[in-house]
């Protein structure tokens, strides 16, 4: 029988044993050395305790070159570093680290022989993103000493830590790694035992639909990957982040999860088990979604996937003019996106007054520009009065090119079409910037569908590099050929997608904001700790919640019925939480209460 846990403050855990020297556990045993704690690295294989000692000198001495650490203190940390072969090294640990390969046989097997070689006091940690830790304890002699440890990938530069406990976990345990996690530098964050816990747990299941999107030939590699990018300012696209994470890692997370949620966005998507069955597990092996120099190189290089320069598009319509149909936001923002690439301008609204206020905010835009010294005055100038505002349609009777950025509201787009049809010139492309309706309902109200497209900019249309290029089965080859070099022209980066529900970005980031609702929801984790943890684990620009503020939950919840009516699956169901909110005028931001309150401007 364990004797039981006394308070121990951070200071009790001096010495540290990291069990298993991969790249996490060797990122883990500098972040302690760093911290002046005594670390035992432990690894069954002499030559991996040989490549942690290798990788930690030459860390510390790019530490040293860069100036962030003297030559003593980088003999200090690295004298602090020993390792060894034996579990039994471990014998006088305060803290043991486990960061054994996911499987509950191998992790089962290093904490029984753990349990007869440790001190009662000392606490086990197990670094698992995929597996219980409940289970795991459960099975130790020291189950209220047993919990969940989760540093991200690379671990020094990482500052998130999930500390997870079991329904077995003494509060003091909790206590004392939480202490030295704050010790180490690291923001902790305290989760219940559920795979993937929180960073993971939302981070896998996006990154199991991207997988899923690809498979299904929808979009490529490169347009998936530059949406995320560009479109929600992620730090790395799905694809290439499961070829740095280990494709084989995320088939066993989400293999866990599933286990548990019996939720089909987690269940893996097959491609994730033929690449890994074919060992094509990512840059670790130097081929999994992309093909990379060598393995464990980042350098992706050309394969029979990637796409040409230019690729093979058919000739294109000449482009001159261009007519904005709206008045709001959105539509002065493409409006000045064109009319700074030299295009001639024409926004058109329901009155002449509302035209002329869209163009006053293209010029208060470009004043801001100039003040900001991202153009001359003479430039603003020029561009602003090639942008011609008007109450009718019937200014588009000439432009060769009819962008719609009204209300998202079919019925209303729908109309706007078949006016567009009668005033604009034959061979004029008209193109919608829905980011959620069909494309082809838009094109079906018109004579000529193989003239209709989507340009889906993303807000603020000035700033933001991404156009996702939505082709209906009616859309002419040129007309297509035509809008990706209008997106070159006007330097945005367009991606090739099909018309169905949400494109590319939408139908990624939605049921990420959704599942992270349901964590509330169940309550699981607080909006702080998620929004903390995607930031720090995940490196996004915003959390869930400061992002469904900011969007509007009137309109993430419009776009959560859509996905879900259009897939039909369970999972993308709206959460209640984001209805109750809606139907109590709780709409972010914009009504000064969403997810969190905000001071009345």
């Amino acid at each position: 029988m364990a004797t039981p846990l006394s308070d121990p403050s951070h200071s009790s855990l001096r010495t540290v044993a990291v069990v298993g020297l991969g790249t996490m556990g060797t990122g883990i045993a500098e972040v302690l050395a760093k911290a002046g704690r005594t670390v035992v690295g432990i690894d069954i294989s002499e030559t991996q305790a040989a490549k942690c000692v290798a990788a930690l000198e030459a860390s510390t001495a790019r530490g040293v070159e860069r100036g962030r650490l003297t030559e003593q203190e980088r003999a200090d940390i690295l004298g602090r570093v020993r390792t060894s072969a034996d579990l039994r090294s471990a014998a006088d640990a305060d803290l043991v680290i486990e960061v054994a390969p996911e499987s509950y046989e191998v992790k089962q097997q290093i904490f029984r022989e753990l349990d007869t070689i440790v001190r009662p006091e000392t606490i086990l940690a197990t670094g698992t993103n995929a597996l219980s830790v409940t289970r795991l304890a459960a099975d130790s002699s020291r189950p209220e000493r047993v919990l969940g440890l989760h540093f991200f990938n690379p671990a020094p530069a990482m500052k998130l830590v999930e500390v997870v406990s079991s329904v077995l976990t003494a509060p003091a345990a909790v206590t004392a790694v939480t202490d030295l996690a704050l010790d180490l530098g690291k923001e902790p964050v305290a989760v219940g035992d559920r795979p993937g816990f929180v960073a993971d747990g939302l981070l896998f299941g996006y990154l199991n639909q991207a997988a899923a999107m690809y498979e299904a030939k929808y979009a490529s590699r490169e347009d998936i990957d530059a949406a995320m990018r560009l479109g929600c300012g992620l730090p790395m696209g799905p694809l290439a982040l499961l070829d740095l994470i280990g494709v084989d890692t995320a088939r066993t997370v989400l293999e866990a999860m599933y286990a548990e949620s019996r939720d089909r966005l987690h269940a893996p998507a097959p491609i994730l088990k033929q690449l890994s069955e074919a060992g094509l597990t990512g840059r670790k092996a130097g081929r999994g979604f992309y093909t990379y120099e060598a393995p464990g190189s980042p350098a992706v290089v050309r394969d029979a996937l990637t796409p040409l320069e230019g690729g093979d598009l058919a000739p294109g319509r000449e482009i001159r003019s261009v007519g904005v149909a709206g008045s709001g936001t959105m539509a002065s923002g493409i409006a000045e996106v064109f009319a700074k690439a030299g295009y001639d301008v024409v926004i058109a609204a329901r009155s002449e007054e509302k035209a002329q206020t869209a163009k006053a905010r293209i010029g208060k835009s470009l004043a801001r520009s100039v003040d900001k010294g991202r153009m001359t005055a003479e430039a603003a100038a020029q561009t602003l009065e090639r942008v011609t505002p008007t109450g009718t349609y019937d200014d588009f009777a000439d432009v060769d090119l009819a962008v719609e950025a009204v209300a998202e509201d079919l019925e209303v787009k729908r109309q706007l079409f078949a006016a567009l049809d009668k005033v604009c010139k034959p061979g004029a492309i008209l193109a919608t910037t829905t980011s959620s309706l069909p494309v082809v309902a838009c094109a079906r109200a018109t004579s000529r569908p193989q003239d209709v497209i989507g340009m889906h900019f993303f807000n603020p249309a000035p700033a933001m590099k991404l156009v996702e290029v939505v082709r209906t089965v009616l859309t002419a080859d040129d007309v297509h050929a035509t809008v990706r070099e209008v997106c070159a022209r006007i330097r945005k980066h367009p991606v090739d997608c099909g018309d169905r529900a949400g494109f590319i970005v939408n139908a990624l980031l939605f049921p990420y904001l959704n599942n992270a609702i349901k964590m509330v929801q169940e309550h699981y984790a607080t909006l702080d700790d998620i929004d903390a943890a995607m930031k720090l684990g995940g490196g996004y620009p915003m959390g869930p919640f400061e992002l469904l503020d900011v969007v509007g939950l009137d309109v993430s919840l419009a776009i959560e019925k859509v996905l879900h009516r259009e897939f039909r699956d369970p999972g993308l169901a709206p959460a209640p939480l984001l209805e109750h909110l809606v139907a109590a005028g709780c709409l972010g931001r914009k009504t000064g209460r969403g997810f969190r309150e905000y001071a009345k401007r």
